[in-house]
């Protein structure tokens, strides 16, 4: 707001520091504090779920109120006017998905004076992802992407003033060791997060700790990964009886003469409130958030009650009141604890599971929506093979033969999944099909910008086909014609070599690799279960297995041509001993049971017994001790011990020079093949399970159990976010004496990629292919929640039980795979950091028509990166420049070579393109790495400072263990005719 020269003007900043009008943003623009008192922040939010009980369109429009009141145009509307008419009032929202939408439907001058806001810092953008993202389910790549997405947004609508400089967590049900270190390495200078499970928010309450810093890698210096850390007080609502929402039933502040005045009772509650919360906190400031879900849709109501709240508060201290209330930020709150200059409590460890009372942990939601997670998962792995494509084609690809090609639709789906009530598993059926329908529209559009840049790059105009449910089967092209040719492109910086499995309806064919020589292949039965579970959507009988292999960030073409026509593949009888291997396993089945029995490394000449099986626990509808259910939240069993699926598994063995399986029966829901290939270190298991049976009314929790002799002494390891992993004891928390009231679910974590169980020499490693919650209940065992159908809501909102009807309504089928691996100690690292790569960002196989692509083969990169070194990220921002990151895949001190730090030429890494210059951003791709200054905080340790800046040079990048490097590149990409090396 300008102000013009008048006539004692003097007076005027003094005035101007009344009404609190900002110098600028962020810490700048910070309202005057009093020393000597204790000053009351309050924080006016809305909390916005990007889909709930509603869907992302309903709540944005205010659709569907019946369900739940809520429209968030209007509460950005409303607040927008609410702002510009006092300024000394404030407001932060955090969700980019509904900003962004706003935005759009904007006129100039709408966004001019919104701008103002944010230019004052009356406005602020806190957390500032597309969504608020869950942190036990989501794999670290995708929470990346989503809060990269928002914050480019902000960043290029409003500048360095709409750069968030809090992480505001504020309902995600606990939180992740890799997510802290994510914001660290984003720039951000705090995080505030309301829900830790209740016991350790108790202890932390009596000694004051409910502030902390965090520290979010043992592998990166201090402190690089380091997040000063802020538990709220109230979740994230106000403290009680002092609502004022249209949502709310707390009266107004009645501050005239007359029987309804109660300004005075309404203040002397605030200041209980306020001197009650001062002795749970350490420094003079204290922070209330005031809002809740879909707040301020009628903004006038709560800016004009606290308007008077503040006024009649700090009135008292003409009286000798000591408390002085205002409006704030929780930027400007951290700034005041920032200049307290006190010592702060560290913390290495996280945040799950998360529990509300006793019996009511919230590890149910680790597995609930199996078929959403999966689907999230897959998709967020295909939209790092657009991003890569679109970077290799150039900008051609957007626009090529097959019409226009966009990858932001997945880019935003994706990011919409990350939302703590997606991913997660904790909406209401219609909202999870709308999230898998955006999904599905971000696929088609990707799927014609991945066709465009193959025929740019392969140099072909004939169609592609994408074969979506090759999973049970089904693939129109393959099963009808004769002659087609395989793309399998690999997003990957290293060379794979890949299983292909496609539906077939001749006996044998010849397949040829890029070079044109036959490579070795085989026709065998569809399965039973997979025939069911297509039904009438494909009729193949028969599936062609061979080999396909394919370049770093590449791809190769094989040919398949038919040889002999139709009849029906006879199913290959083995030999009668259980038993399948290869040159790395054998593995061995009981005779009579048909379970697993146990694996022999043949490399390293060692055996381990493992059974494995399938189990339900009965879930809870609550009983005496608790009223408490299993839910989609909450996991909750009846019992300790699960109940066998079957006593024993009917089985068939499939042994053939390609691929040696057996395929167990348990039950008519619930059915495993376990596979070896040649040259696959790990055994396959590929699980199928559903219809869950609920007529006999019992809800249940199916998990797949491995069980061995090794000596765990209580502990194993999780995977934090697919990133880092954490050692987890059953019945006990780093940091305060707990007291279990659950013994299965309060031993539960969350298994994004890996969970494995060791002693002093031997591993047992599963890898999974997408978030499953997982534990040791007993030692020596590893299990992990597959599926899971409940009868009963379990009280936490979503007002709806787990039932999920699947396609046909009889109920959800799910089919998963878990990769196991058996290693000594010293080197199960250098198997599972690679493979649980290489299951999250897959090989894609695409396939042609006839003989496709002219050219049978390409690779992006000159050379293979070193398996300790992954390519997280390749994606076009704008004209001719793109973003890199790079990022080292193993933790310090976990393997004696994948732990060394690594250097890479950038300029000579890429063969699509040259690149000309290179700048070092912070993780979030928004925000160069050398104007990232954040704030220092002092622990009992002392004050660790980051080390100076490094030069960059492009030719020699350094990257240390578990460190990700983001450069964004300016690119020439080689015209027709040129090449590397050309004119």
């Amino acid at each position: 707001m300008g102000v013009m020269a008048v006539p004692g003007a003097a007076a005027l900043p003094l005035l101007l520091l009344l009404i609190g009008a900002a110098a600028g943003c962020g810490y700048q623009s910070c309202p005057p504090t009093r020393p000597d008192m204790l000053n009351v922040h309050l924080v006016p939010h809305s909390h916005d779920d990007v889909g709930w009980l509603k869907t992302v369109d309903q709540y944005y429009y205010g659709v569907r109120n019946r369900d739940q009141h809520a429209g968030v145009q209007y509460i950005l509307d409303s607040v927008v006017a609410q702002l510009v008419a006092e300024p000394s009032r404030r407001f932060v929202y955090a969700e980019v998905a509904f900003l962004a939408r706003w935005w759009r439907q904007q006129d100039e001058a709408t966004r001019r004076l919104v701008r103002e806001l944010v230019q004052e810092g009356r406005l602020e953008f806190v957390g500032g992802g597309w969504c608020m993202s869950d942190e036990a389910t989501t794999h670290y790549g995708g929470a990346l992407e989503q809060l990269a997405l928002g914050r480019r947004f902000l960043r290029r609508e409003f500048g360095d003033c709409g750069t968030p400089r809090v992480a505001w967590q504020i309902d995600p049900f606990g939180h992740a060791r890799d997510l802290a270190a994510s914001f660290a390495q984003m720039g951000y200078d705090g995080l505030f997060v309301g829900r830790v499970d209740h016991q350790d928010k108790q202890a932390r309450l009596q000694r004051r700790e409910l502030e902390l810093l965090w520290r979010g890698s043992a592998s990166l210096a201090p402190p690089r990964a380091d997040i000063f850390t802020g538990i709220l007080p109230n979740v994230y609502n106000p403290p009680p009886g002092l609502c004022w929402d249209q949502l709310c039933t707390d009266p107004p502040v009645v501050d005239g003469d007359g029987p309804e005045r109660n300004v005075d009772s309404v203040v002397t509650s605030f200041l209980e409130a306020a001197a009650t919360q001062a002795r749970q906190y350490r420094t003079n400031h204290i922070l209330m958030t005031m809002g809740s879900d879909f707040h301020y849709e009628n903004a006038h109501l709560w800016f004009k009650n606290l308007d008077k709240l503040i006024a009649h508060t700090n009135a008292r201290q003409a009286n000798g009141s000591r408390v002085h209330a205002l409006y704030s930020t929780p930027s400007c709150y951290l700034q005041e604890l920032h200049r307290a200059n006190l010592t702060w409590p560290l913390k290495t460890d996280d945040f799950f599971p998360y529990s509300d009372g006793p019996h009511q942990f919230w590890t149910g939601f680790f597995s609930s929506r199996p078929a959403l997670k999966g689907y999230e998962r897959l998709s967020s792995g295909f939209l790092q093979i657009c991003s890569q494509l679109e970077a290799l084609a150039g900008p051609s690809s957007r626009d090529g033969p097959y019409g226009p090609g966009d990858s932001s639709v997945l880019r935003e789906a994706v990011a919409v999944a990350q939302h703590h009530d997606a991913v997660s598993g904790t909406e209401r059926q219609h909202v999870a099909n709308d999230y898998a329908r955006q999904l599905a529209k971000g696929w088609d559009s990707c799927q014609v910008l991945v066709a465009n840049a193959l025929s740019l790059l392969g140099g072909t105009k004939d169609p592609f086909v994408f074969c979506n449910a090759l999973n049970v089967s089904v693939c129109p092209l393959s099963e009808t014609t004769a002659h087609f040719t395989v793309i399998l492109y690999n997003p990957l910086a290293w060379g794979v070599a890949w299983p292909v499995r496609l539906p077939v309806s001749g006996a044998s064919y010849a397949v040829s690799d890029p070079q044109g020589r036959p490579v070795a292949s085989q026709v065998v039965p569809v399965s039973g279960v997979t025939q069911r579970l297509r039904g009438g959507a494909g009729g193949a009988l028969g599936e062609l297995l061979f080999q396909a292999w394919a370049p770093p960030l590449g791809f190769s073409t094989f040919g398949v041509k038919q040889l002999s026509p139709r009849f029906p593949p006879k199913w290959p009888s083995g030999d009668p001993e259980p038993q399948i291997q290869n040159e790395h396993l054998r593995v061995l089945f009981d005779p009579v049971t048909g379970h697993l029995r146990e694996i022999q490394n043949l490399a390293k000449g060692f055996s381990l017994p493992v059974f494995q099986s399938f189990y339900w626990y009965n879930a809870s509808a609550g009983d005496a001790l608790s009223p408490q259910a299993s839910g989609a939240y909450i996991f909750r069993p009846n019992a300790s011990a699960p109940i066998p699926v079957a006593k024993r598994a009917a089985t068939r063995l499939l042994k053939t020079a390609l691929v040696q399986e057996l395929h167990q029966n348990f039950s008519a829901w619930c059915s495993q093949v376990l596979r070896l290939r040649p040259g696959q270190p790990y055994l396959e298991l590929e699980w199928t399970v559903g219809p869950i049976p609920v007529a006999d009314g019992l809800g249940k929790e199916v998990i797949s159990r491995f069980e061995t002799p090794l000596r765990t002494a209580g502990r194993f390891y999780t995977d934090s976010n697919g990133r880092q992993v954490l050692q987890r004891r059953r019945d006990h928390r780093p940091t305060w004496n707990l007291s279990q009231s659950e013994p299965v679910a309060g031993n539960y974590y969350p298994v994004n990629t890996r969970i494995f169980i060791r002693d002093q020499k031997v591993q047992l490693t599963v890898l999974t292919d997408r978030s499953q919650g997982g534990s040791s209940i007993l030692d020596g065992s590893l299990e992990l929640m597959v599926h899971r159908r409940l009868l009963n809501d379990d009280n936490r909102g979503v007002g709806e039980p787990l039932d999920e009807p699947g396609e046909d309504g009889r109920g959800l089928v799910v089919r998963g795979r878990h990769r196991l691996l058996l290693d000594t100690v010293a080197a199960a690292a250098d198997q599972h950091r690679p493979q649980a790569q290489e299951m999250v960002t897959s090989p894609y196989v695409v396939l042609a028509p006839g003989s496709g692509p002219h050219l049978r083969q390409f690779s992006g990169l000159r050379r293979a990166l070193p398996p300790n070194l992954h390519l997280l990220s390749l994606e076009p921002r704008g004209a001719g420049s793109l973003l890199l990151r790079l990022e080292h895949l193993f933790e310090r001190g976990e393997s004696q070579n994948g732990s060394q730090p690594v250097t890479v030429d950038l300029t000579t890494l890429f063969s699509a393109f040259t690149i000309t210059s290179v700048r070092e951003m912070a993780l979030g791709g928004d925000v160069p790495l050398q104007s990232v200054s954040r704030l220092l905080w002092t622990t009992a340790t002392g004050t660790p400072k980051p080390p100076p800046a490094r030069r960059l040079d492009p030719r020699q990048v350094r990257l240390e263990p578990m460190e990700i490097r983001t450069f964004l590149a300016s690119v020439r990409y080689w015209g027709p005719g040129e090449g590397p090396g050309g004119p």
